[in-house]
């Protein structure tokens, strides 16, 4: 275990494992977060490139029940990350262990699904601030302490995450180079996971949920430049199930002209199976705009 301080010798990360993975590293840490007012881990891939040099940042966003292991472990994508060059950092889903009564109580809201919001109803509020984590307090810790260049970065993700990393591109023109996703909940004001989270996080007032629906945020974008890739299973029962919502989105991107390629894919269904299948697709996606 490795420990890394700050500038101002205060601890900033605690290395919990590190792996050597197709000439890189995959590794995990610990931070406490300030946003979050608790401690978070988050995986990091450092690819051979970035022992020489800095390396562009891609962050990806996992979705319900996960933590920062089911990607590094599940998906596959280190020997894509290593051969073109790219630091992918892969954060938990949401605040852990902060004893507020209920957030053990479902699968699809409180803990492991934080839903990349920024709480406003109590008790949430204090802990759920996701959004705000994975925009602005996780890229000043990676640009602090990885060989990253700041000016490159991308985002990513699935399902729950696949939504987060889309509004996380729509709500901040410019600040990522590329956005994809794998089977996003595209309209979460209309779905029974978003109507969930949405509610708990953000109360009754629904005007308030379209800030961080994509569907909503793409038609008042400003149109700079976004190239979007979005894979989907054609056999996702959350598909079938009217969770995910893709063809309002599409629609939405269509009548605003923002590109989007739109992948649905014969036989697969939301799993891991379908990640590992197509991810190197998404490394490339992002690869072309941050080496570029």
């Amino acid at each position: 275990m490795r420990l890394i301080f700050t500038n101002k010798g205060r601890m900033a990360l605690k290395e919990i494992s590190s792996n050597k993975c197709f000439e890189g590293l995959q590794k995990v840490f610990e931070h406490d977060s300030v946003e979050l007012s608790c401690k978070m881990k988050f995986g990091i891939y450092l690819p051979p490139k970035a022992e020489t040099e800095k390396c562009p940042a891609l962050y990806w966003l996992s979705g319900l029940t996960c933590t920062e292991q089911n990607f590094i472990s599940k998906a596959g994508y280190q020997q894509a990350a290593s051969e073109h060059g790219l630091i992918i950092i892969a954060p938990d889903t949401s605040p852990r262990g902060c004893s507020i009564k209920g957030e053990d109580e479902s699968w699809d809201f409180g803990t492991g699904a934080g839903f990349y919001v920024d709480a406003t109803e109590d008790p949430w509020k204090t802990n759920y601030r996701m959004y705000s984590y994975v925009t602005e307090e996780l890229p000043r810790l990676i640009n602090a302490n990885f060989p990253v260049d700041p000016q490159r970065m991308s985002i990513f993700g699935h399902s729950m995450g696949g939504h987060g990393a889309l509004i996380c591109a729509l709500k901040n023109p410019g600040k990522y180079k590329s956005v994809s996703a794998f089977a996003p909940i595209c309209n979460p004001v209309l779905c029974p996971w978003g109507k969930k989270a949405f509610s708990g996080y953000l109360g009754t007032d629904q005007s308030k949920w379209k800030a961080y629906d994509a569907t909503h945020l793409v038609k008042s974008y400003p149109g700079s430049q976004l190239d979007i890739l979005i894979d989907q299973g054609k056999d996702d029962q959350f598909l079938t199930d009217g969770q995910l919502l893709p063809d309002n989105f599409i629609a939405a991107c269509t009548e605003k002209k923002v590109p989007v390629v739109f992948r649905l894919q014969e036989g697969y269904d939301h799993s891991y199976y379908f990640i590992a299948t197509f991810i190197t697709d998404h490394i490339r996606h992002h690869a072309k705009y941050l080496n570029a």
